[in-house]
């Protein structure tokens, strides 16, 4: 079910038809993003006409391309080759004419790796606050929010730079709802949220605000989005592999945010109705979910969203004999890990080390890893955020 999950959201397979008709003039690609190196060469396989331009993607997610200029740069924390890129990727839209095209392939990851700090703001400051939203359990809106404020191309500014040119984005979805001002910190659409907004995020969660944010573009009138992957349609592909195997599956969202171990709280409770009660789904089944939790780290250890959701819904189930579970993100990066997710099956608790004291050191990456049961993929190249599966046979 996962691997049908990331398949869905391959850009090999799910840009192609999104692309729109060449222009009379030029055809510049830009991105950011996981996903955006795949997304390149998707675009260079396809497209008819001239072609050239750069988009960054993280360290070991680059893919040979021969128009398109592939960079790396550093993800979740921003760093120089991302100011340098983001840099670049500003002078090449800058400039164009009515009859140019920008086609800007943007994925998760993306917020990072446009790394250029907004006039009156230092990278060291970008990466200071960024550091500590991570740290915080701010939902992705809410660290988007701040990053538009702080940056010189997101939040509409890139698709502002490159007036009177048509930009058209192609976006992969990693965030809940989709919302394309939230994919990437939304560089090339209108941005909602204000200076005020990005300052009372900072202030909920006790972060010092940079004294130079700045006001984003409210409209934009050379601006197009297409969507080419999204959470739901990899969820729906994930329900099509359960059902040929004999599970109901149930699909209880793709835009689940919250604490991971709160929410491993309430599945579980879901999971066991569905073993006793046959409700709301009868065993087998499946439910399936998407979207994006949040971790407050407070203890010394390693671990992603999706190893911490994992370990807190072992403990909630207690070793049931019924239940086997796998959470894992589409990228293949848990976090900041090497590992995508984990599993769990009714012999976790019994096979492991203290699980909740593991749990209350944030350190569920070295629960699993000493369990042998850490799921590894490497980059997958693209990014539809968490995937979880919970089975109840």
């Amino acid at each position: 079910m996962f691997d049908a999950a990331v398949a869905a959201a391959a850009p090999a397979t799910a840009l192609p038809p999104c692309l729109p008709r060449p222009p009379k003039g030029r055809t510049v690609v830009v991105g950011a993003g996981k996903a955006s190196a795949a997304m390149a060469a998707a675009v260079e396989a396809h497209w008819p006409g001239e072609l050239s331009g750069l988009v960054v993607t993280r360290y070991g997610h680059a893919v040979p391309t021969r128009r398109i200029e592939i960079a790396e740069a550093a993800h979740p924390v921003p760093d120089a080759a991302g100011e340098n890129a983001a840099a670049r990727i500003l002078a090449l839209v800058e400039g164009l004419g009515p009859d140019d095209l920008v086609l800007a392939l943007v994925s998760g990851g993306a917020s990072a790796l446009l790394a250029l700090p907004a006039p009156g703001i230092t990278l060291a400051e970008k990466q200071a606050v960024t550091r500590a939203l991570l740290k915080s359990g701010a939902s992705i809106s809410e660290m988007n929010c701040v990053r538009k404020h702080l940056s010189r191309v997101k939040g509409g500014r890139l698709a502002a730079a490159a007036a009177p040119a048509r930009v058209v984005a192609l976006l992969i979805s990693d965030v809940p709802g989709d919302d394309p001002s939230v994919i990437g910190s939304g560089p090339t659409v209108p941005d909602p949220t204000t200076v005020e907004d990005a300052r009372a995020v900072l202030a909920k969660y006790g972060i010092a605000a940079p004294a130079a944010l700045s006001e984003t573009p409210k409209r934009l009138a050379n601006s197009e989005v297409v969507m080419v992957a999204t959470p739901q349609r990899s969820l729906q592909a994930a329900a099509g592999v359960a059902r040929a195997h004999g599970f109901t599956p149930l699909l209880l969202g793709d835009a689940l945010e919250g604490e991971a171990r709160e929410a491993a709280k309430v599945m579980a409770g879901i999971a066991r109705s569905c073993a006793a009660h046959g409700h709301p789904a009868r065993p087998p089944c499946v439910l399936l979910s998407g979207g994006e939790t949040t971790v407050t780290v407070r203890g010394k250890g390693r671990g992603g969203r999706n190893a911490e959701f994992l370990l807190a819904l072992a403990i909630a189930l207690e070793g049931h004999s019924k239940i086997h579970a796998l959470a894992a993100d589409t990228d293949g990066i848990d976090g900041s890990e090497d590992n995508a997710g984990a599993l769990i099956g009714p012999d976790t608790l019994a096979r492991g080390p203290d699980a909740k004291a593991r749990l209350a050191d944030n350190d569920a990456y070295g629960f699993f890893s000493a369990l042998g049961d850490l799921v590894v993929t490497g980059p997958t190249l693209t990014n539809v955020n968490d995937f979880r599966a919970i089975l109840v046979t």
